[in-house]
C-alpha cells in the first residue's frame, strides 16, 4: 500500500469539485497551506523548546558534578573490611 497513483488522485480531485465546488477550492486549499505552516511551525517551537530543556539539564548535571568534586576531601582512603 504505497502512495495513490494518478488514477486515485484524479478520481479524489474529482470528488472534492463536486463536493465542494469550483468557488470553495481556492478557499479550501488557501486554509490547507496555513494550517501545514501552522503545524511546521509547532513542531519547529517544540524541537526549539527540547533543545533548550536539553542544554539545561546538561548544564545543571555539569555544575553537580563540579560541586560533587569540590566537596570530596583530597586525602580519602578506602578501607576493605576481609
Amino acid at each position: 500500500m504505497g502512495m495513490p497513483g494518478i488514477t486515485e488522485l484524479i478520481i479524489i480531485l474529482a470528488i472534492v469539485f463536486l463536493l465542494f465546488g469550483a468557488k470553495r477550492l481556492p478557499d479550501l486549499a488557501k486554509g490547507l497551506g496555513q494550517s501545514i505552516t501552522n503545524f511546521k511551525a509547532g513542531l519547529s517551537e517544540e524541537q526549539t523548546e527540547q533543545t533548550e530543556q536539553t542544554e539545561q539539564t546538561d548544564a545543571s548535571a555539569q555544575q553537580e558534578k563540579r560541586h560533587h568534586k569540590t566537596k570530596r576531601p583530597s586525602n580519602q582512603t578506602i578501607s576493605t573490611v576481609l
